[in-house]
């Protein structure tokens, strides 16, 4: 293998994407400097135990718009690790690298890896991937990066960068959730342009790194060391070539006649439909290459069979389909008639002469079947290449006559481009010799004359010397696509013709054979394994509405007899009672066509059922309760405070799951006695929504669940949340309708792990691992009932909402234009008439300066200066009665001519002052587009806009928006999403905006021209997200009844304006957004300590994931995203690795006790964020913080500082455990005014472990929280001293005694307490005992209560001393069977 066929092999590149070389113009290209110092950090340790260990980095080219690797990685030499004291591992490598592209768009990127090499136990190497790095080369308006990393250096990211090939990596690709970075761990590097570089374009091709010591065919040697600091070039001599002529064998006109032949059968040339395909044009590609790329340009010349040059003409070799060629006996070689210049060439071994035969054929269309005009421009042309040679001439050669075999077929060319193979012998005419050994491909005899700079006069022709070879037969035929010229060589790349690789992070080959081959183990990387470090919350899935269970006929019967109104239609007839679990069949057409167009939603809330799985009912049973949620855009509803009272007094039933019913409380605060239960209505009718509101409610009902969360009247603690689906709400064409749920009250519990998975959860800020559980905590009754209404008043016909596939938005629609007005109307194109008015009464500026209207005004200014002096009020009377007896006296029609004269130059002027600004006003209506949005939280709104330019000439135009939330779409991948999710078939262009350094998007239109403006409006923000301080509730007895009104959403309004060069407006698009309500999935509440970070990660639910598959597979989850309507909340998702679920992080900062804040989360599977998959409701709680160690079954005492208001107030202490936690004033006491008092708490947990207890202070009389504690209990479990173990039959029955013993162990006389940490399971004799002296025994009498459900049980008996210090502790494990 000579010089150059071995430099041209080992830098062999893949090219960059199809799409960035098929659209892309010549740029000009840019040089950089890349200095690789050093990679320090921690992570390197793990690799100390492998023997012989290295480190090296490799660079590679990567395309994040088309996720494509290009170029060739570039390899460092290895380095060993180096460790020093007080200095982190660190790995120096001290290299340059040198490259120049043209390819200035902000997705290309550099990609640094760290690979460490090392041996295994059998001496096999091992390679393995540390980390990779990405390095931008453009900012986003295509600027070389300076980059110099003093201090921080590059970040590192864990995995391979095979990883960026994921088509879920989007840009910006640093932002992704799936890349981690590699704590302290970073690359020390720089990156600069470097404009010497430019010397050396000609010798080095684009995208190709070279390190600063290697040889570059052309450039001479420095002295320096580094080649590329100041590139110096070698001399270049002039070679001529001359007398040059092709044989292709067996003969000429036999091979084009069997290329024809291919051609025709080939299937890509079809659309030839019997017409005749020639031969126009045969072609010379002509230049010096040395091994990296062209030194210049190649030369094109033309080449013509020798008999057409001796007959003096030209002809074409034309084949028909199934038309035969007679064989001629005239010249069969294409010969030059020209002499070529090759002035680049330089006496290297790795400089050659390339040569690449192109053939151009085109369809004959004539009537005779001739090959039409050559510049002939409606004729198809095809060019394909056909042969190639390349010549590496001596150095020392003065002339000589070379012949050269023309390859083709599938290895690499210089020219990148696909070769037609050898046609099978069989094909071949009888003058081809069979033998595949003698069988020549063709052959080109030239004449290479050297000029050298040296000996200009040295003649041609001197010395000659003849060359020749052959090359060997390939049988067999390829019938090659003419599309399939663009590609450069076939891909990917066999190892065969690259042994080391174009590009280490792209598989070379994927089929069965080469995976059964064993493959060198230094192309495979290991990714370092990632652990994660705490464990997240649960979540519980996509929110459903709560579980119903069905009532006992006896419970129906108690809650219908309790006397709860009846709902009646509007012909006063009982309402239709649907099924719950019956399907709701939505048809959309029907309920728009519904006659009754009012829609009064009714909900009443009738009882309240204790959940008998709750043991700790009894004693947090709530005596009153209220309810809190929100419907549509209904202002929130706190409900008054009801009562709970039992229906069921007989004793068969157990107390525990009896219901009650719900009664309202007067304000003196005893039961009305009337109707039971609680009623809100809401009137939803054609003159309560907005135009084109109506689908949207619809949707609302169809779609949503209505949240609903039940407090302690009392203790204003969190009773639970239920929810409950509204689709059952649709009349689908019915008069009315109603439904009866009953729905589990749930709480969710978060309790804090006592094992900690690794270190890392004890560091400083580190989140601790959160277990959550739901509780139900009861059922809640409720009924649900739409009655349709006629409308009572005749509405205006409305706009129509536009249908979903509707988006396109043009100024021709009849939403924009002038339609008639005033010019100081301020509401000009409502109506083609306008009323004349007076401009006095229009305009209060005019009024203000008119004579006749002061006179109007001087009584009221008469009546407004009583407060002025006597002396003043005085004065003025008296003038005012001598201008009165003047004007009785003179002639007052006189002076009135002359102040309305007065009042006319006024107005005159007044209108020529404001007539310019009215007409552009006007204009501007004339230009102006109206479209109305209707938006919900998260959801992006997709449209386009038609705009035209309406003059002869071209403008660059400049879109501007006043609202940030309503923006350009600007990237074509973002804009053919959202095409293709609404359906929208308008054209797409690629770079169609330019980006001002404000990042203001400008479009480019010709004249008379009408593009699509893609629009996304999205707003992430929420108003009222901030929730109340305090509870209040509604007072009024009737008001319950009475339809709630609008909470009034503010329209938002946006101006959009398109200006053209020199600040003329194109168009003017006006978008009103009416805001929707959103789907609430999941709703989280929160309580933490006041003025604290709340840190959590959540788990996502497995959605997407395959029935079955396997763990670790990747591809099951999607990728998510997260946006918060809080921007001051920080949200972010994270993925552990392959088929690993996802955790959404959040840190919220909390505010001073008791304030609750509000915010949402919307979550996204899809890179664009179109439409939320999911939206979570998230409420916490600021309270106050008190920790307490303690041990199970002891009790601990504290003490809490409580401070008065500035009133005078009764409150009382409640607590969520009171089973655990004791408050001493136990019931209502006087909180003194900006008084001190002391509250005194006791805590006996009754198990081990983490948990909060929930603590408020509330005003009985008006009900509202004066202070919240959140006490965080940390329980250890004591030692356990017996055990016993016991057998009871589970079910009903009386239960069963049993007896232990204890021996006091002191001398003295002792008292004793007992306790249990299972009290619906066991029962003492006694609480307390007493022992005389010391080695006394006690019998301590216990009463075990029956299970309702087999299984074991460990109860705990706790022995505590007088101060309630626990002295020994009992355990008794009970078997239920």
């Amino acid at each position: 293998m000579g010089e150059w066929q071995r430099i041209f092999v080992q830098n062999l590149t893949v090219p960059p994407h199809n799409q960035r070389r098929r659209h892309s113009p010549p740029r000009e290209s840019t040089a950089f400097q890349f200095i690789l110092k050093s990679v320090e950090g921690d992570a390197l340790k793990a690799l100390d135990e492998m023997s012989d260990v290295e480190f090296q980095l490799r660079l590679s080219f990567f395309d994040v718009t088309y996720h494509h690797f290009f170029g060739k990685t570039w390899r460092s030499a290895t380095k060993p690790l180096k460790a020093g004291l007080g200095h982190p591992p660190a790995v120096v490598f001290h290299e340059t690298v040198y490259f120049h592209t043209s390819l200035d768009y902000p997705s290309i990127v550099l990609v640094v890896e760290v690979v460490a090499t090392a041996r295994r136990r059998d001496g096999t190497p091992q390679e393995m991937s540390c980390g990779f790095g990405i390095v931008h080369l453009f900012n986003s308006r295509s600027e070389p990066t300076n980059l110099n990393l003093k201090d921080k250096g590059l970040s590192l990211y864990h995995g391979t960068p095979r990883a960026l090939l994921h088509p879920l990596l989007q840009e910006p690709i640093e932002m992704n959730k799936n890349l981690m970075v590699i704590d302290s761990c970073h690359l020390q590097c720089s990156l600069q342009p470097h404009p010497p570089l430019e010397a050396v374009y000609h010798l080095l091709p684009e995208n190709t790194l070279v390190s600063s010591l290697q040889r570059i065919p052309g450039m001479l040697a420095a002295h320096e060391g580094d080649l590329f600091q100041k590139p110096r070039l070698m001399k270049t001599v002039t070679w001529y070539l001359e007398k040059l002529s092709i044989h292709l064998y067996p003969s000429l006109e036999r091979f084009e006649e069997e290329l024809l032949d291919l051609l025709m059968s080939d299937q890509g040339n079809s659309m030839l439909d019997g017409n005749t395909l020639a031969v126009q044009e045969r072609r010379l590609h002509i230049g010096v290459h040395n091994g990296f790329c062209f030194v210049q340009p190649p030369q094109v010349v033309v080449v013509v069979p020798e008999a057409e040059v001796a007959r003096g003409r030209t002809s074409s070799l034309q084949r028909k389909q199934g038309a035969g060629v007679r064989p001629s006996s005239e010249g069969q070689a294409l010969v030059l008639r020209s002499r070529i210049h090759l002035t680049e060439m330089v006496h290297h071994p790795a400089f050659g002469v390339v040569l690449l035969l192109e053939y151009v054929f085109s369809v004959a269309s004539g009537p005779d079947g001739k090959t039409p005009s050559v510049t002939s421009l409606t004729t198809p042309a095809y060019m394909h290449s056909i042969r190639w040679a390349v010549w590496n001439p001596s150095p020392d050669a003065a002339s000589s006559n070379v012949v050269l075999p023309l390859q083709g077929g599938v290895q690499h060319n210089p020219s990148h481009v696909l070769v037609y193979k050898t046609p099978p012998a069989t094909m071949s005419s009888e003058e081809v010799s069979c033998d595949p050994q003698k069988h020549i491909l063709g052959e080109v005899l030239a004449e290479l004359v050297v000029w050298r700079q040296q000996a200009p006069s040295q003649g041609h022709g001197e010395a000659s010397q003849q060359i020749t070879l052959s090359a060997s037969n390939h049988r067999h035929v390829s019938a090659s696509l003419p599309v399939l010229d663009e590609h450069p060589f076939p891909f990917p790349l066999c190892k065969q013709d690259n042994p080391r690789g174009a590009i280490t992070h792209l598989e070379s080959n994927l089929s069965y054979s080469s995976l059964a081959q064993e493959s060198p183990t230094a192309d495979q990387l290991q990714e370092l394994p990632f652990t994660p470090v705490h464990v997240p919350i649960m979540a519980l899935g996509p929110h459903s509405e709560s579980p119903s269970t069905g009532l006992t006929r006896a419970a129906l019967a108690r809650l219908r007899a309790s006397g709860f109104p009846q709902l009646l239609d509007c012909n006063k007839e009982p309402v239709q009672i649907v099924d719950p679990v019956d399907p709701v069949n939505f048809i959309p057409q029907r309920e728009e066509a519904d006659l009754l167009q009012n829609n009064e939603i009714i909900l009443q809330f009738l009882a309240f059922t204790r959940a008998a799985e709750d043991r700790t009912a009894l004693e947090t049973w709530p005596k009153t309760i209220y309810f809190t949620f929100q419907f549509y855009r209904f202002p929130p509803v706190t409900t008054p405070r009801l009562q709970l009272v039992n229906v069921d007094t007989s004793k068969a039933a157990p107390f525990i799951s009896s219901s009650h019913i719900l009664m309202q409380i007067k304000e003196d605060g005893t039961l009305n006695l009337g109707s039971p239960g609680f009623q809100l209505k809401y009137m939803v009718d054609p003159g309560f929504l907005k135009p084109g509101e109506q689908r949207w409610f619809i949707r609302y009902l169809a779609e949503h669940t209505l949240q609903i969360d039940a407090w302690d009247g009392d203790s204003l603690l969190l009773v639970g949340s239920a929810a409950v689906k509204l689709k059952h709400l649709l009349r689908q064409g019915r008069t009315a309708v109603q439904v009866h749920r009953e729905l589990e009250v749930i709480t969710m519990e978060y309790k804090q792990d006592i094992t900690m998975m690794s270190g890392e959860i004890l560091k400083h800020g580190g989140v601790k691992p959160i277990g959550v559980h739901a509780v139900v905590r009861g059922r809640l009754h409720l009924s649900l009932a739409n009655i349709g209404h006629l409308c009572e008043q005749r509405q205006r016909k409305s706009i129509s909402l536009p249908p979903s596939r509707s988006r396109i938005i043009s100024s021709h629609d009849g939403s924009s234009g002038f339609h008639g007005g005033s010019l100081l109307s301020a509401n000009a194109y409502t109506g083609n008439v306008c009323q004349a008015q007076k401009l006095a009464d229009v305009d209060s500026e005019l009024a203000a300066m008119l004579f006749s209207r002061l006179r109007e005004v001087s009584a009221t200014f008469q009546h407004s200066s009583r407060e002025a002096s006597v002396t003043r009020r005085r004065k003025l009377e008296r003038m005012l009665s001598v201008r009165r007896r003047e004007s009785q006296e003179g002639d007052g029609r006189h002076e009135d001519r002359i102040q309305h004269a007065r009042d006319l130059q006024i107005i005159e002027a007044y209108r020529e002052r404001i007539k310019a600004e009215s007409i552009a006003s006007m204009l501007s209506q004339a230009i102006t587009t109206r479209h109305t949005l209707y938006a919900t939280f998260g959801t992006a709104e997709f449209f386009e806009f038609a705009l035209k330019n309406p003059y002869n000439v071209q403008h660059t135009v400049t879109i501007e928006t006043d609202n940030p939330e309503l923006s350009v779409i600007v990237d074509a991948r973002e804009w053919r999403h959202f095409k293709r999710l609404t359906q929208t078939t308008t054209p797409l262009e690629e770079d169609m905006f330019h980006l001002q350094d404000d990042l203001t998007p400008q479009v480019y239109l010709r004249p008379k021209e009408t593009v699509h403006i893609p629009f996304k409006y999205q707003a992430f923000s929420l108003e009222h997200a901030q929730g109340p301080t305090e509870l209040m509730f509604s007072k009024g007895k009737e008001d319950s009844a009475a339809p709630w009104k609008s909470c009034g959403m503010q329209t938002k309004h946006i101006r959009v304006s398109f200006t053209a060069s020199g600040g003329k407006l194109l168009a003017i698009l006006s978008v009103n957004v009416e805001s929707q309500p959103h789907v609430v999935d999941q709703t989280f509440r929160f309580y933490h300590p006041e003025l604290t970070f709340l840190k959590k990660s959540i788990r996502l639910p497995p959605w997407h994931t395959l029935p079955g598959a396997p763990v670790g597979m990747p591809g099951g989850e999607p990728e998510m995203f997260v946006r918060c309507s809080d921007p001051n909340i920080v949200c972010e998702t994270k993925k552990m690795g392959p088929g690993e679920p996802q955790d959404v992080f959040l840190k919220v900062a909390g505010g001073p006790s008791p304030q609750i804040k509000r915010f949402f989360l919307s979550i996204y599977t899809d890179p664009w964020l179109a439409a939320p998959t999911q939206i979570w409701q998230f409420y916490l709680h600021s309270l106050q913080r008190v920790d307490v160690s303690c041990i199970t079954g002891q009790l601990t005492r504290l003490s809490l500082v409580l401070r008065g208001t500035q009133a005078i107030r009764k409150v009382k202490a409640y607590t969520s455990h009171p089973h655990e936690l004791t408050v001493d004033p136990e019931g209502i006491f006087i909180l003194p005014a900006n008084g001190v008092q002391d509250l005194h708490l006791g805590v006996r947990p009754q198990s081990a472990g983490s948990r909060f207890i929930y603590l408020n202070l509330v005003d009985v009389e008006y009900h509202q929280l004066v202070s919240s504690w959140l006490v965080c209990l940390s329980c250890r479990q004591p030692l356990v001293s017996k055990a016993f173990e016991i057998v009871l039959p589970p079910g009903g029955g009386k239960g069963s005694n049993k007896r232990i013993t204890y021996a006091n162990p002191y001398p003295s006389r002792r008292v004793y307490f007992l306790h249990t940490n299972r009290p619906d399971l066991l029962q003492f004799k006694e609480d307390s005992f007493e022992v005389i002296g010391g080695g006394e025994t006690y019998t301590i009498g216990l009463r075990f209560a029956p299970s309702q459900s087999a299984g074991e049980e460990e109860i705990l008996i706790y022995i505590n001393d007088h101060e309630d210090k626990n002295e020994e502790t009992f355990c008794v494990k009970v078997t239920y069977q």
